[in-house]
């Protein structure tokens, strides 16, 4: 499982012109899931993700949560974080997980980050989504 993390001043997703998901500062989080995933692996990384220290504190140091400055979340599902570009020009995506695997173990980790984060805001899963954000800083970490 991948979740490549950005610090956003803001972000949404639009689909067909109509906007599904818009956050203002926290995380924008493309997901990606591959065919050896599981929940206790989402848990792993939800409580990663929510314990990171990016945000500034009043001395400019990152040492706040996203918990802390009342951040929020906008959760995308992205199978192309598996993209294998070793051979040829063409990516490949055969790590990527199967599409009912990947739907069910994002809509588990949206479930879960609800519990700790008030705005949660998503794609669609599936989708052709045109996504648009202002990275803060820019910050940007993968997590494995």
């Amino acid at each position: 499982m991948k979740f490549l993390i950005q610090r956003v001043l803001n972000a949404q997703v639009d689909i067909k012109g109509e906007t599904v998901g818009k956050i203002g500062k926290g995380y924008m989080i493309l997901i990606g899931v591959s065919e050896e995933d599981t929940r206790e692996i989402a848990d792993r990384l939800i409580r990663k993700m929510l314990a990171l220290r990016i945000f500034a504190d009043e001395n400019g140091k990152t040492n706040l949560s996203i918990k802390d400055v009342g951040g929020e979340l906008l959760l995308v599902s992205q199978f192309t974080l598996y993209a294998n570009c070793n051979k040829g020009n063409r990516p490949t995506f055969n790590g990527a997980g199967n599409p009912a695997l990947a739907n069910e173990l994002y809509e588990y980790i949206i479930t879960e980050c609800k519990k700790e984060i008030p705005v949660v805001e998503t794609g669609r899963f599936g989708a052709d989504m045109q996504v648009s954000l202002v990275n803060d800083g820019p910050f940007t970490i993968m997590l494995e």
